[in-house]
């Protein structure tokens, strides 16, 4: 279903040809601030850095906004005490984001695997009252079934 007012899906997730996805702006007003634009993300990633950035010691303001929501972008703004850039530290920030996702992942992929006594996609989740979640082995997916189609 296509309609002339409906933007193709890729647009917004799909860099277009020399487009850069982070464009910083250095901000002349406020000292050791800066406004930094992520094309081709939404509140999703915003929220999770901003706060990741509020848990850094370094940071004084962290927010982001989304302008409109038809526009695949957000504006992050980002002001330190001066010990490190706002550049440095949203550096930083996505490390730290990127390794808390990377253990998210490992620990979901061993529970699965723990909980389905080995076997991917039966379906079972044992709770630790001794209930147990049922669910109808999936295709597959990220994590190999593990039968939650909905949560």
């Amino acid at each position: 279903m296509s309609g002339i007012n409906v933007p193709d899906k890729r647009e917004f997730y799909t860099l277009d040809d020399g487009e850069a996805m982070v464009e910083v702006i250095e901000d002349t007003k406020i000292p050791n601030a800066a406004t930094i634009k992520i094309v081709k993300q939404d509140h999703t990633l915003g929220n999770m850095l901003r706060t990741q950035l509020l848990s850094m010691p370094n940071i004084l303001f962290a927010g982001y906004k989304v302008p409109h929501p038809l526009e695949p972008y957000f504006i992050i703004k980002i002001q330190t005490d001066g010990s490190i850039s706002p550049q440095d530290i949203l550096e930083k920030a996505c490390a730290q984001l990127i390794a808390t996702m990377s253990s998210l992942e490992s620990k979901f992929k061993r529970e699965f695997a723990y909980n389905d006594g080995g076997e991917q996609g039966v379906g079972g989740y044992q709770q630790e009252d001794g209930g147990a979640y049922q669910g109808q082995g999936g295709a597959g997916g990220a994590w190999g079934g593990g039968g939650y189609e909905d949560f």
